[in-house]
């Protein structure tokens, strides 16, 4: 029986050159495509895959968000991230979030095809680095972080965060919390400054590596 494959990535040149990677390989059957995280969730739930093959950074939801809703609405579809992002907060929320398997996209083709088979089977698989890095955060892990994961910002701030850690628009956190848009936005653009990230996504992956948005 062929491993069934559905392939989340923004860009078409890289989904391309996956599925001509699988078609090369007989146990491998592409079921379908997806450019943002909102179309992943959706394809996943009609062609039920054995494996999503799933990159983070994307438009709409990301990865790691699609990730945790494809975990909760399709339990039995494996998710194996792969990525050309390899800081600590990336890895972590998107194994919190529930993907089997984490690889970089500079992998060898060999190495991607064992590792879909690998969570394919139930196995969890990481890069070399990706292994070695996660070995060494729980044996050493950080300290400090319970009880306010974001001391700098303003109760606010720790508002919007948690609803944008959680997958929210502007507009819809603007709704949930009876702001306007506009002051959602300028409450952002101070929550990035604070955080020292440039956008929604480095964010929302800080956000979530500190425990918002479960």
């Amino acid at each position: 029986m062929s491993i069934r494959v559905l392939l989340a990535d923004d860009h078409p040149v890289v989904r391309r050159g996956l599925a001509a990677l699988l078609d090369t390989l007989p146990e491998f059957e592409v079921v379908g495509e997806a450019e943002d995280g909102e179309a992943a969730v959706r394809e996943t739930q009609l062609t039920q895959p054995d494996v999503v093959l799933m990159d983070v950074r994307m438009p709409g939801i990301d990865g790691v968000e699609a990730t945790r809703r494809i975990r909760s609405a399709v339990p039995d579809t494996a998710v194996l991230v792969l990525t050309m992002y390899e800081d600590d907060a990336t890895v972590f929320t998107a194994m919190r979030a529930g993907a089997q398997g984490y690889l970089l996209k500079g992998a060898e083709q060999e190495d991607i095809a064992d590792a879909i088979r690998a969570v394919a089977r139930g196995q969890a698989i990481f890069g070399p680095g990706i292994a070695a890095r996660l070995l060494d955060h729980f044996a050493h892990p950080p300290a400090g972080l319970a009880d306010d994961p974001f001391p700098e910002l303003t109760g606010r701030e720790k508002e919007i965060l948690e609803l944008l850690a959680r997958g929210l628009r502007t507009a819809e956190i603007a709704a949930t919390l009876h702001l306007s848009p506009k002051t959602v936005s300028n409450n952002l653009t101070t929550i990035f400054v604070k955080l020292e990230v440039t956008d929604r996504t480095a964010a929302v992956i800080r956000a979530r590596e500190r425990g918002l948005g479960g």
